[in-house]
C-alpha cells in the first residue's frame, strides 16, 4: 500500500458514473458478489464458486455491460472483510489492474435490533452502504487494512508462530500438574531437563507408584513438551542467524529489531513484535490498541477501560513492557514522569497510568525507528 494511503477514508475521489464498485461477501465455498455498475437500474448480485477467475470474468462482463449502456468505465473498484483468506484475493486482483480494499470487518456498523436478520445478501448491502462511504471521503463509515506484501507477511509468522507455540507450551505444563495434583503431587516441575527421569520415581501422597495409565499420558505429554522446546529454539535460532547478516545500513523490519533491541529492557520478542512499518501516529495508535473507551450520556461521565481494538498481543506485550521499563529505565525521562504522576501512592493511579506509559513508549519506539530520534534518558545495549 501506497504512503498516502488513509485506512478511514479514500483519498481519491469518486465518480460513480464511471466507477463499478463490487463488494464479495467469502465463504469457504461460495461467495456472493454485489456491485453497483454505472447504466444498470438495479444492482447486480451474483453467487459464484469460491475462484478467483470467476470474480474477474464477472466484474469485465458488468464492464462491458455497462459500455453497451453507453458509459465509460475507467475504474473498478472491490472489497471484502478481512478474514480466514487475508490478503491473498486483493493481491491477486491488484495485478489484474482492479483496484482492491480489505475492510475491517469490526469497523462496520450493524443494526443493534436483539434479532436482527442475518443473510448474506444483506451483509453485502451492509458492506456496500459503508464501502461507497469511504469511497466518499466521508470518515467513519469504516476502515480498510493496508495490504501487506507476501514477504511482509512471511516476516510476521515467526513471532506469531512462537506465541503459539509458548502458548501451547504453557497449556501442556498446566495439564501435566493437573493430573499429578489429583494424587497429591505438588512439587513436580515439568520444564526440567531431567523432568521424564524424575518422573519415574514419582509416588503418590500415599506412597504407592503412580498409576500406569497416568504414568504412560504423563510421559506422552512430557515427550510433546519436548518437541515444543526444539521447535521454538529452532525458531530462535534462525532469528539471531538473519540478525547477525543484516547490515547496520540497512531497511527494514530486521533492522527495526536490531535496532529496538538495543533498547536495554527490551527482549527480542518484544522488538520483533514492533518491528512494523507504519505510516503515522495515528496507524501506530490503531495497531496497538491502547485507546480508552468513554461513557458519556447526559450527567454520566465514566471510562469503561481500554477500547481493545487493534492487536491484542501488541496491547499486552506493551503493557508489560512497560513495567519492565520502569525497572530498567530509572533514569529515562518518560520513567521520571511516571513515577511523577503516581506520586499520591494509590494503586488505581498506577494501573491507569501504566497504560498511558505504553502509549508514550509505543510513539517513542516508533519515532527511534523512524527517525532515529532516542528516547530522553534511555540507556541502550552496545550495538
Amino acid at each position: 500500500m501506497s504512503p498516502s494511503f488513509d485506512a478511514s477514508k479514500s483519498l481519491t475521489t469518486l465518480d460513480q458514473d464511471s466507477t463499478l464498485v463490487a463488494v464479495i461477501e467469502m465463504s469457504q465455498t461460495k461467495w456472493l458478489v454485489a456491485a453497483t455498475v454505472p447504466g444498470f437500474e438495479r444492482n447486480p448480485l451474483m453467487k459464484l464458486d469460491a475462484d478467483p477467475d470467476s470474480v474477474l470474468r464477472l466484474l469485465r462482463r458488468w464492464r462491458s455491460e455497462a459500455i453497451q449502456a453507453g458509459r465509460e468505465v475507467r475504474r473498478i473498484v472491490v472489497a471484502y472483510e478481512a478474514g480466514r483468506d487475508g490478503f491473498w484475493l486483493a493481491r491477486w486482483l491488484q495485478a489484474q489492474a482492479v483496484e482492491a480494499y480489505v475492510i475491517h470487518p469490526s469497523s462496520v456498523a450493524v443494526s443493534r435490533e436483539h434479532r436482527r436478520a442475518k443473510t448474506d445478501r444483506l451483509d453485502t448491502e451492509l458492506l456496500m452502504r459503508a464501502f461507497l462511504g469511504w469511497l466518499r471521503g466521508e470518515k467513519r463509515h469504516c476502515s480498510m487494512a493496508a495490504i501487506p506484501t507476501i514477504n511482509e507477511e512471511e516476516g510476521r509468522r515467526p513471532n506469531r508462530e512462537r506465541d503459539n507455540l509458548v502458548r501451547e507450551r504453557t497449556r501442556i505444563v498446566n495439564r501435566i500438574k493437573a493430573i499429578l495434583a489429583r494424587f497429591g503431587i505438588r512439587t513436580f516441575k515439568p520444564n526440567l531437563r531431567k523432568a521424564a527421569e524424575k518422573l519415574e520415581a514419582l509416588h503418590t501422597a500415599e506412597g504407592m507408584p503412580l498409576p500406569e495409565r497416568s504414568r504412560a499420558e504423563l510421559r506422552r505429554n512430557l515427550g510433546r513438551l519436548h518437541l515444543l522446546r526444539e521447535q521454538i529454539h529452532e525458531i530462535e535460532h534462525e532469528r539471531l542467524r538473519q540478525l547477525s547478516v543484516v547490515l547496520d545500513t540497512e531497511k527494514g523490519p530486521l533492522a527495526m529489531v536490531r535496532l529496538l533491541a538495543r533498547i536495554i529492557g527490551v527482549g527480542m520478542e518484544t522488538a520483533d513484535m514492533l518491528s512494523r512499518g507504519l505510516r503515522d501516529r495515528r496507524a501506530v495508535a490503531r495497531y496497538a490498541g491502547l485507546t480508552g473507551a468513554p461513557d458519556e450520556s447526559g450527567q454520566r461521565r465514566r471510562e469503561k477501560g481500554l477500547a481493545r481494538a487493534g492487536n491484542a498481543r501488541v496491547r499486552y506485550g506493551m503493557i508489560l513492557l512497560a513495567w519492565r521499563f520502569l525497572q530498567y529505565q530509572k533514569d529515562s525521562a518518560l520513567a521520571h514522569w511516571f513515577c511523577a504522576r503516581t506520586a499520591d501512592g494509590r494503586g488505581g493511579t498506577r494501573k491507569t497510568m501504566i497504560v498511558a506509559l505504553a502509549r508514550k513508549l509505543l510513539i517513542a519506539f516508533w519515532r527511534l525507528v523512524t527517525t532515529g530520534e532516542i528516547p530522553k534518558g534511555v540507556a541502550l545495549r552496545q550495538a
